[in-house]
């Protein structure tokens, strides 16, 4: 990444910058000026080594300082594998970055989002009688504390178990997750009419 002023900018600033006289010539071949010229160039990695980390001290962006990120953030975990991508470990830290907190549907939508997932959440309730329907799933107490996702499209290139995964290690302790439906290409962990049954709990 370049700086926002190159070597010859910081060479022409320091010849500007010397004192006037005889001792102090104008000549760019001159040893000085040739001197000026070599150190400038140190000057300007180190403006761009600044730019740089300004664009690595954002989560959102960062390649240098991703290690840093992730042990700020938990991370790396197993969700991802063993040998994530540099585009997976981001998208990882961007969705803890901004998951944190919070226990409203919103909150998950965006921390998939962060991840690549365009989703939608289903909730469940137990059976209750004079409240369901006969063809209603006979659903135990059990389900109050379970919540399918659908994965509506996967922007992201990750797969829907490292979606699974992530949202597992952020959801309440009490509460279960699973893939209801899921884009195109990707195999979903459990089907609607297999999740029926309380036994996938």
């Amino acid at each position: 990444m370049s700086g926002r002023f190159s070597a010859a900018d910081y060479a022409a600033a320091s010849l500007a910058l010397r004192p006037r006289g005889p001792v102090w010539p104008d000549d760019p071949t001159s040893v000085q000026a040739t001197t000026l010229a070599a150190l400038s160039a140190s000057l300007a990695r180190s403006d761009a080594d600044a730019v740089a980390l300004l664009v690595d001290a954002f989560p959102f962006t960062t390649l240098d300082l991703l290690p840093e990120w992730e042990a700020s953030l938990g991370l790396p975990d197993p969700c991802a594998g063993p040998s994530p991508t540099i585009g997976q470990r981001q998208a990882q830290v961007r969705a803890r970055f901004i998951g944190g907190g919070g226990l409203s549907r919103s909150r998950y939508i965006a921390f998939a989002a962060a991840l690549g997932f365009t989703i939608t959440i289903t909730v469940f309730s137990p059976f209750r009688v004079e409240r369901n329907r006969i063809g209603d799933p006979l659903a135990s107490d059990d389900w109050a504390f379970a919540w399918g996702v659908n994965v509506v499209t996967n922007f992201g290139g990750l797969s829907t178990d490292v979606l699974l995964c992530e949202l597992q290690s952020v959801a309440p302790a009490d509460t279960t997750v699973f893939i209801l439906s899921s884009a195109s290409g990707f195999a979903p962990s459990y089907r609607f009419n297999d999740a029926r049954n309380s036994q996938y709990l």
